[in-house]
């Protein structure tokens, strides 16, 4: 599992975890987010997010 950062903000998105208050079961792949799936601190979109080591 990877972890992805919002470069706006600094949210951390962590493939184990997902995001279940948005809709992202936990396991869900960077990939497999939807495209339209925006940041839910700042709503930077998914381009704007890099993969960090953690």
């Amino acid at each position: 599992m990877r972890t992805w950062m919002c470069l706006i903000c600094g949210w951390i998105y962590d493939e184990s975890t997902g995001a279940p208050d948005d809709g992202i079961a936990p396991g869900t792949k960077w990939e497999d987010v939807p495209p339209n799936w925006v940041c839910p601190e700042c709503g930077a979109r998914k381009d704007d997010f890099e993969m960090v080591e953690i």
